[in-house]
């Protein structure tokens, strides 16, 4: 399989190098702003040898096609709009207004995130969320980004997808009333 990071560059035919290096490029700002440091360094390295072997085999062209006749841009250049790029990607994250914080002392127990999250499903039409705003709900409620995740792969599950909605299922409502009154009776 030619996808695996490890076969260097100059071994892939034409196209598997065009194919990785154009998808590598459309991943780099995923990659940025979601990977770990880790991912983003191999990324990145593999990246650029992707690139470098195209252009020592292609010097009159770019991952776009044809450069037009002109000079290949020189590794300052490269480098110039590499860090040009992710410092814009970096500013523009940074002007995000950050998600509110939960109120103070909210959803401390993983278990209180996840009746909250139940509840507002069961609170909507049909017990039905869209996936985003599932997601971004989870969120608010908790730190760990799994807590959707958690909810599916539950014996029984408690919720289900379909297509681009998750729903709460009829184990997610028996879960969550047997579960939202022991909350309330704990405060």
């Amino acid at each position: 399989m030619t996808e695996r990071p490890g076969v260097p560059a100059r071994d892939l035919s034409d196209e598997d190098l065009e194919r990785q290096g154009v998808h590598a490029h459309a991943m780099r700002h995923w990659v940025f702003l979601h990977g770990t440091a880790e991912q983003f360094r191999t990324h990145t390295e593999r990246m650029l040898e992707l690139e470098q072997e195209y252009l020592r085999r292609h010097p009159q062209r770019t991952w776009q096609g044809s450069g037009g006749g002109a000079a290949t841009p020189s590794r300052d250049d490269r480098i110039r709009d590499l860090v040009q790029t992710f410092s814009r990607a970096v500013t523009a994250l940074l002007d995000e207004e950050p998600a509110p914080a939960p109120a103070a002392g909210a959803h401390r127990d993983p278990e209180e995130a996840q009746v909250a999250l139940l509840q507002r499903f069961a609170e909507a039409p049909g017990g039905r969320l869209h996936k985003l705003e599932a997601h971004q709900i989870a969120r608010q409620l908790a730190p760990d980004n799994h807590l959707v995740a958690r909810l599916y792969r539950q014996d029984p599950p408690l919720l289900q997808a379909e297509k681009d909605s998750r729903v709460l299922t009829d184990a997610g409502r028996a879960w969550l009333a047997e579960h939202a009154g022991a909350l309330s009776g704990r405060g």
